[in-house]
């Protein structure tokens, strides 16, 4: 360590021993410890900064088993720190200590701060890599935050609501509030904005059970985007895994943050919905070896990271292996990145009280060297673990390789984003595909998690993202615009399987606008109504539009959040979208426990599940191998249901008759002449021809109007 640098960063003072447990700042009102993994490092100081932001450095002398540690009285919380760490410059073997860089602490509760963009952070020298660049980057970039975990729960307990019971709204924390006009201005956009009234209302109106949130743990934004005037709208750049976004608080960022997502998840709770994290742990914000320098490759660079594997009797190679897309991918086999990933989903479920997590490129993280495993240390660590076992587990079973597409290959008990689903009925609704596929995913996707004990609520079904059209915009373009996002429309995928109905993007022709609409009502209706678990991007029920951007992770403005108010909405589709959540709800028989058999569940009864065609007869091996079939009737039995009630009574439900057909002509739909079900009448539909309340008795039929959903409930179940 330069002399001369810290005689001008501050006095170098006494610190106590302190212990290498827990990682971390832990503030007790005597002292607080701090405790900071860098096995390699020759020196560490603790550099605390005032309100002024003098900093003042500390000497870290102890080091147990790689861990440095001390403890200082006298430390208030929303004390800023951060950490100086020094040791050899040698990148050719992976070490990148550089104590001119300001490092945030990784097991730091909150951050203070963020990156700004002319920000020397960079660990070598642009002109030579090899040669490091000793420019103070502490004025550029964040500093993390001791923080007083207390905080009164008042009895909040996990919800634990079931998998086939579940209905996921995935929402951005910011983009969801920020124009919401019955949200207090100053909270809008915030964690403390989320658990507004009128916004927990709209949710428990439309019928969600969980939240699944958009990365909140601390992200900062890529250098390349701030040089562009944009930042990291999505926040999938995670830098503090413990960390509560600070940007989405409206109580500061000296721990304030922190109080203010637990009263959210709190008043979240109080109203039945539960939190699901979307978690990155798979890649951090420091990306590839020229990126920032912030913490993680200050500290360990050669440990947090995957390198490419040498070959045989070659030396040590540095350079970082990416299946990520972003620059660096985190070795979850090592014993302290795998340890961290571990603390840090338990803080959010003990702390934090979330009831699960969505992983974003999953498969990244199960590999032993480059290999796909199954059996890596992580997965089974999770398995074992007795916390997180029992909270909900959500994989994006991908990453950008090739052998990373684990679709229906995750173990039990991981829930998986199902984009098999997402594809068959995008396709399904603009014509396309064959009616095989539609009916295996409409069923639950068998194929797919029945052969290793799981059942259809392991297939999360979606048909937009994030990541993507809206449902809005699935059925307004033909083309992705991305043009704002400033890469000449090169980036964001071009295999959308979407229609534009005859025009490109918003137009007065009104007949286009109708069809666009009941095409929307028809894909969230399929989505509601399917076997498995529902996930609505938030914004489609109401038609949010981001005007054909397919990617827009750097649009932190109007093209990305959800538009309030009722003049461009489409209120038609939220009231169908609800009413199918309603039926779902109310319904067992529409979200099954088991798998569907396709034959009687008692002697002499009806089929649990039985495909129809238009023309009143179950589908024959013809009928599914007709690629021009447009058409199928969905008959699922409520009698009995195969769930005994609290008391083992058999229970019965309605019975359900859901036709959909994709094909611009009209149908002729007949009731099969049998005697499950002597009537149904029409419940929902997106065929204006077809209206409520419409009875057909069997052997009789129904006209269905192309491209549209009717949805018919057996009479008998007490009905009028």
């Amino acid at each position: 360590m330069s002399p001369q640098l810290w005689t001008r960063l501050g006095e170098t003072v006494g610190i106590w021993p302190g212990r290498e447990w827990p990682l971390g700042a832990t503030w007790t009102p005597e002292s607080t410890n701090f405790a900071v993994y860098a096995p390699n490092a020759t020196r560490v100081h603790l550099c605390l900064f005032g309100d002024d932001d003098r900093e003042t450095s500390y000497e870290l002398t102890e080091q147990t088993l790689g861990i440095w540690h001390g403890a200082l009285p006298d430390i208030r919380p929303g004390q800023r720190y951060g950490y100086r760490v020094d040791g050899p410059w040698d990148p050719a073997n992976g070490y990148r200590f550089n104590p001119h860089k300001l490092l945030l602490d990784p097991y730091g509760l909150a951050t203070s701060g963020t990156v700004i963009a002319e920000q020397p952070i960079f660990g070598a020298r642009e002109d030579d890599p090899a040669v490091r660049d000793d420019t103070d980057s502490s004025a550029y970039t964040g500093r993390s935050v001791v923080v007083d975990p207390s905080f009164d729960w008042e009895g909040d307990r996990p919800l634990g609501t079931r998998w086939r019971d579940t209905v996921i709204y995935e929402l951005p924390v910011k983009g969801f509030t920020k124009l919401h006009d019955r949200v207090p201005e100053p909270l809008r956009g915030t964690y403390a904005g989320l658990a507004q009234p009128a916004v927990i209302e709209y949710l428990r109106d439309l019928g969600v059970t969980a939240v699944e949130l958009l990365p909140v743990q601390q992200f900062f934004s890529e250098p390349a985007l701030l040089e562009r005037g944009l930042s990291n709208y999505w926040g999938d750049n995670t830098i503090s895994y413990f960390a509560p976004d600070a940007s989405y608080s409206s109580s500061g960022d000296r721990g304030g943050q922190v109080a203010e997502f637990k009263s959210m998840v709190k008043e979240l709770h109080r109203a039945g919905i539960e939190v699901i994290l979307d978690v990155v742990y798979n890649h951090t914000a420091e990306a590839g070896p020229d990126g920032p320098t912030l913490s993680f490759r200050g500290l360990d660079d050669r440990g947090f990271y995957k390198r490419v594997i040498p070959a045989e009797g070659a030396g040590f190679d540095d350079t970082y292996w990416d299946v990520t897309g972003c620059g660096n991918t985190v070795d979850a086999w090592n014993p302290l990145a795998l340890r961290l990933i571990l603390d840090s989903l338990r803080y959010w479920v003990t702390e934090m009280h979330v009831d699960g997590f969505r992983f974003d490129l999953m498969s990244a993280l199960t590999r032993t060297g480059y290999e796909v495993d199954f059996a890596c240390a992580l997965l089974i660590a999770i398995d074992q673990d007795p916390i997180l076992r029992h909270v909900k587990l959500i994989a994006e079973p991908w990453d950008v390789s090739m052998d990373g597409y684990l679709v229906g290959r995750m173990p039990p008990p991981w829930a998986e984003w199902n984009d098999q689903y997402r594809d068959t009925i995008r396709d399904f609704w603009r014509g396309q595909g064959t009616i095989r596929n539609v009916a295996t995913r409409l069923a639950g996707s068998s194929d797919l998690y029945a052969d290793d004990g799981r059942s259809a609520s392991n297939s999360v079904n979606f048909i937009t993202a994030h990541d993507g059209f809206t449902v809005r915009d699935l059925v307004s373009y033909d083309h992705k615009h991305n043009e704002a996002n400033g890469e000449d429309n090169r980036d964001g995928t071009d295999n959308n399987r979407s229609w534009n109905h005859g025009a490109e993007g918003e137009t007065d022709d009104a007949a286009i606008v109708a069809e666009r609409r009941r095409q929307a009502a028809n894909l969230m209706l399929t989505l509601c109504l399917s076997n498995g678990v529902p996930m609505i991007t938030a914004g489609d029920e109401r038609g949010r539009t981001q005007g054909g951007n397919n990617n827009a992770y750097c649009q932190d403005n109007e093209i990305s959040w959800v538009d309030w108010s009722a003049d461009n909405a489409w209120l038609d589709v939220y009231e169908l979208t609800k009413a199918a959540l309603r039926l779902r709800r109310e319904h067992p028989a529409l979200r099954q426990r088991h798998w569907f058999e396709g034959r009687p569940t008692i002697e002499g009864g009806p089929f649990d599940l039985a495909w129809l065609h238009p023309d009143g007869r179950v589908m024959t091996d013809a009928d599914w191998g007709d690629a021009g079939q447009r058409a199928i009737g969905m008959y699922v039995s409520g009698r009995p249901l195969r769930e005994p009630g609290p008391r083992g009574e058999q229970l019965t439900d309605a019975s359900f008759l859901i036709w959909f057909t994709s094909g611009a002509d009209p149908i002729e739909a007949r009731i099969m002449p049998q005697q499950w079900e002597p009537a149904f009448r029409v419940v929902l539909s997106t065929d204006p021809g077809v209206t409520e309340g419409t009875v057909c008795r069997a052997g009789e039929g129904i006209t269905v109007g192309g491209r549209s959903v009717v949805v018919m409930q057996s009479l008998d179940d007490g009905a009028d």
